[in-house]
């Protein structure tokens, strides 16, 4: 059985919320996945032995939030291409810190990513329930190949 890391930022739960969706997309489909807030992860090697590594954060003026970007500097050092990623996170107005977090996970790490990332509009979260966890299925479905 193949077994993803889901690592969240989160200043209000959201994104939280959005992560353990995705764990539960993945679990569907007969994978296991761990989900942890970033402060979790003190060393690389706590992203090791792991198949599948996703990463979301919460967007705040615009950025991710200070410990997500922490930890991909980190990241660097995990040796994590070839992994599967995927990138997701909640946001108020902007949105842009699941973008940069995919791109970092896709150009620097060089990880084998789902099809984009996912953005959840924080008043809309009830709606995305559906998506979160479709996006755990894609995850997944990469897993199995």
């Amino acid at each position: 059985m193949a077994k993803a890391l889901i690592i969240y930022a989160t200043r209000t739960g959201e994104t939280k919320r959005i992560g353990d969706l995705i764990a539960e997309g993945i679990r569907f489909s007969g994978q296991e996945a761990i989900t942890k807030k970033v402060n979790e992860i003190k060393t690389e090697t706590d992203l090791q032995g792991f198949d599948a590594v996703v990463l979301g954060s919460a967007t705040y003026h615009g950025d991710m939030i200070q410990s997500m970007k922490t930890l991909l500097f980190m990241a660097e050092k995990a040796e994590l291409n070839e992994k599967i990623g995927g990138a997701f996170g909640a946001f108020g107005w902007s949105g842009e810190a699941p973008d940069r977090i995919f791109g970092t996970m896709e150009n620097v790490y060089q990880m084998n990513m789902v099809s984009g990332p996912l953005r959840l509009k924080s008043s809309q979260l009830g709606g995305g329930v559906q998506m979160a966890q479709d996006y755990g299925k894609e995850i997944a479905k990469k897993l199995a190949e």
